[in-house]
């Protein structure tokens, strides 16, 4: 073994039944580098860095860690050998202050008293030592998406990591946060910590990374010095074909007004409104994108629209087509033709439990039944050709939605959503956790959508996203829309500016 190397993968193959998931995979990452692995959907990135975590055991291979080879791996074993992950869906308890979540599990007692006063020394440490800004006391609840990443990042340092594992670090980010969370990563490397990364957001690889290894369909097909090459060359290695890396798009024409909303106020609770007096329309053929930093009213918003939150309307009227739909149930809205795919994939969007069949015909059910009972092969052929259209893996229809990458937990909902016959699609953080080739396809199917005269409410913390897709941005700041512009004529400094009320 390279001395130069903390880990070294060695010919691994993990399998789950009869789903190959890693096939040969050999990798090398040195100490201090920050090394990103990129791949799509079910690649086997995950996988891989879960074996190393010792969460799974390889069927076959070696993996050495500090030029030892590894036996019986288990997450204890790899907290011994130094080695922190911090996962995808942060694992935190909201009640609990920083500290109280950090020692969680490694509670150091003096008698039955735990000793917060020591945790929290330690913690303020390592919060200045690594520029986490993050105050021990203050309870997970009251901090912010950013700052619960931090505290993550916090809980493996306390641990004693010098090798860290990041999964789709970044998911979850507004662009001012990863901004910061860069300054993090920069600070744990000068330190003299390795960083390893799982993501698909090639624009923030050729930024953060020293080198990347590509995986595709569970191999690694190359790694390279990211210095030497190009978000193009990265996606063709991902994919295996050219991808079309920018959004191209016709002009709108626009037709009949299909949603309206008027002077809409949403109560976040007794005392504040989520929402204040917010109007907009959309018409056929365009999409309005909502351009707007988490929290600031998107989800009571989509709520509203979607009638999941009827309880906590203040005041305002929704018009649907010219009906008015403010107190109609969310099925009879469905039905009207309006398509949600959900900013939460797994609170709004799947039945984890249920096979990848069921969840595609979820709240469609009635359309594939007859005198009360469903028609299994209808579903089958329905499954099978969404399955293919979509690229949805592993192509077994069967298979429980838990057990799927976010990706394709991703496309089993917009491929349902895209079955309906919809006047209005409310496409909510569409393309998250989504690899370069399906946003690449995605985006094809909301730009195919607007461009047969369907209206489109278009919600990402993707300022790219909002401004290559969108026709009008709306931006969205402590409840109240402070501006609408068109895409054309704004940028992203500018919508920066305006989503943090700097400008208005």
């Amino acid at each position: 073994m390279t001395e130069s190397y903390v880990i070294e993968f060695k010919n691994i193959l993990k399998r789950f039944g009869k789903v190959v998931a890693n096939k040969n995979v050999n990798l090398s990452i040195k100490k201090g580098e920050v090394h990103a692995i990129v791949g799509e959907n079910g690649a086997g990135k995950s996988t891989l860095m879960k074996t190393l975590y010792g969460l799974y055991q390889p069927d076959e291979g070696e993996i050495f860690i500090n030029g030892e080879k590894i036996e019986n791996h288990s997450p204890n074993n790899a907290i011994k050998h130094r080695i922190g992950m911090v996962h995808q869906h942060f694992m935190l308890a909201k009640p609990l202050t920083v500290s109280e979540n950090v020692i969680l599990g490694m509670e150091n007692a003096s008698g039955i008293r735990l000793n917060l006063k020591e945790a929290d020394s330690r913690i303020k440490k390592l919060s200045d030592e690594f520029n986490l800004s993050i105050d021990p006391r203050k309870k997970i609840e009251d901090l912010s998406v950013g700052e619960n990443q931090r505290v993550e990042i916090i809980k493996v340092l306390y641990r004693g990591a010098e090798i860290l594992i990041l999964d789709e670090p970044t998911a979850v980010l507004t662009p001012q946060e990863v901004k910061e969370f860069f300054k993090v990563i920069k600070s744990l490397v000068a330190q003299g910590k390795t960083v390893i990364i799982i993501t698909h957001k090639l624009d923030e690889v050729m930024e953060i990374s020293d080198r990347i290894t590509v995986m595709r369909q569970g191999e690694t097909v190359g790694s390279l010095a990211s210095k030497n090459t190009t978000p193009q060359e990265i996606a063709k290695m991902m994919v295996g074909r050219e991808v079309l890396l920018r959004v191209e798009k016709n002009d709108a024409v626009k037709g009949e007004e299909v949603i309206s909303v008027r002077n809409l106020s949403v109560r976040k609770n007794k005392e504040t409104l989520a929402l204040d007096s917010v109007s907009f329309q959309i018409c056929a053929g365009e999409i309005l994108g909502i351009a707007g930093v988490e929290g600031n009213g998107q989800t009571e918003l989509i709520e509203s629209i979607m009638n999941l939150n009827s309880d906590k309307i203040a005041s305002g009227e929704i018009k649907f087509l010219n009906a008015d739909i403010t107190s109609v149930s969310t099925f009879e809205r469905l039905e009207r033709g309006i398509s949600h795919i959900p900013e939460d994939r797994h609170k709004r969007g799947l039945v984890l439990e249920y096979s990848i069949s069921d969840n595609l015909i979820l709240g469609q059910q009635h359309l594939f039944s007859s005198n009360g009972f469903l028609k299994q092969n209808a579903i089958n052929r329905h499954s099978d050709e969404r399955i293919s259209s979509f690229d949805i893996r592993p192509a077994d229809k069967k298979v429980a939605s838990k057990g799927l990458s976010g990706g394709n937990q991703q496309k089993v909902i917009i491929a349902r959503e895209f079955n309906r016959d919809f006047k209005l699609l409310i496409a909510a953080q569409p393309t998250r956790g989504v690899d370069i080739g399906a946003i690449e396809f995605i985006h094809k199917q909301i730009l195919k959508a607007r461009d047969n005269n369907k209206a489109c409410l278009l919600i990402s913390a993707e300022l790219s996203e909002i401004l290559s897709l969108s026709d009008r941005i709306a931006v969205l700041y402590k409840g109240k829309i402070v501006k609408i512009l068109d895409s054309k004529k704004t940028s992203e400094d500018e919508l920066g500016m305006l989503m943090t009320g700097a400008e208005k």
